[in-house]
């Protein structure tokens, strides 16, 4: 968001600035400050979310069903809308839906973007009464409100999903990866990858780009000339300033930390939610899901009430209670993942595992995994 304001902004974007100086004209020809605008740096932040969930299932998919249907005499459009897309439609909706409800729950592009021109979201909106209001209780009484209707949307996401996965069975039977079947494109081959290539650029390069450049100016403002750049921000915030190190330290212990740990409980929690007979393992999956519906600030001050020693454990001023709120935020991202992976996994393959003997341990550690 920041970068793209740099961009576009409408008085002082470096692309406004661009076409007005090389091109002659009157005034900006773009505007971010705009609800199509905000749209936009969200699709492509959120881009990656289905990406790669939809790429990991193309990659574990039988290349045998598409070859057979293929000498069977269907065409790449029969093909691709009756074997591929039935295939990967639990990691297309498990995709969606992550972004939906990131999206609703998203604070940081709105908050750049669009509170200061009346553009508001449920998060901003919470952020705004209770910072007018300088924390009263009824500024705290209206978040909790419009936190709860983040809450019922999230809820009906995942029934809508659990709906339509419902309808029908998208599993491959087999126990070996594979390689899969490769297109010809043709005449599509460099139309395509310039297309990929332009598509890079844009939404990562550029911004990136422009991020490293302003903060190697001298002063905000200057032009993008050699003269105008210099590394000494840098090494003063990365080698002089020691609360970045502490700051880089304590972001990649809790992350990796934070990671291990959803990783493996949330492979569980799948195998659970999506091969196991069990009563309220929907459940399960919306409270897996829920903490990712809302915005982080509510998170974190849910996870201050309960652990600050209400209830017999106080990890209150400690460095444990940020990574209790990153493992509840973000079980949700291994949740889905795990379950569009293990929606591909025919039950036929641990049931000749349970035949010959193997316990469920050694099943879903030899087999699934």
């Amino acid at each position: 968001a920041l970068a793209w304001k740099m961009l576009l902004s409408p008085n002082a974007g470096f692309i406004n600035q661009f076409f007005i100086d090389h091109f002659g004209f009157s005034g900006p020809i773009f505007n971010i400050y705009t609800y199509y605008g905000i749209s936009g740096v969200e699709i492509m932040y959120l881009f990656p979310f289905v990406f790669i969930q939809v790429c990991g299932a193309l990659e574990r998919m039988d290349p045998t069903l598409e070859e057979s249907a293929r000498i069977s005499g269907a065409g790449l459009f029969t093909i691709t809308r009756k074997i591929t897309i039935p295939l990967v439609l639990p990691s297309i909706l498990s995709g969606a839906l992550l972004i939906m409800l990131y999206s609703m729950a998203h604070f940081g592009t709105v908050a750049v973007l669009g509170i200061e021109n009346g553009i508001y979201n449920i998060p901003t909106l919470i952020y705004e009464r209770i910072h007018q209001s300088g924390g009263s209780f009824d500024a705290i009484r209206t978040g909790t409100v419009l936190a709860t209707v983040l809450v019922v949307t999230a809820a009906f996401i995942i029934w809508l999903q659990r709906k339509i996965l419902g309808s029908g069975h998208y599993q491959i039977i087999g126990g070996k990866s594979f390689r899969p079947m490769e297109l010809k494109l043709r005449g599509l081959r460099y139309p395509l990858l310039i297309f990929c290539l332009a598509y890079i650029a844009f939404t990562i390069l550029l911004p990136t780009a422009v991020i490293f450049l302003v903060g190697s100016l001298k002063t905000y403002g200057l032009s993008f000339a050699l003269s105008n750049l210099s590394l000494d921000n840098y090494k003063f915030i990365l080698f002089d300033y020691k609360v970045t190190r502490d700051a880089i330290f304590n972001s990649v212990t809790l992350g990796f930390t934070a990671a291990v740990i959803t990783m493996f409980a949330g492979v569980m929690i799948s195998y659970v939610i999506v091969k196991m007979k069990v009563r309220g393992k929907g459940i399960l999956e919306f409270l897996g899901m829920l903490p990712f519906s809302v915005p982080g600030s509510v998170i974190a001050l849910g996870v201050i009430l309960a652990w600050s020693g209400q209830f017999g454990i106080n990890l209150y001023n400690t460095v444990w209670i940020i990574l209790v709120a990153y493992i509840a935020r973000y079980m949700a991202f291994s949740l889905k993942a795990n379950s569009a992976a293990l929606e591909q996994v025919h039950d036929s393959l641990v049931e000749a595992s349970r035949a010959c003997g193997a316990t469920m341990w050694q099943s879903l550690r030899d087999v699934v995994l």
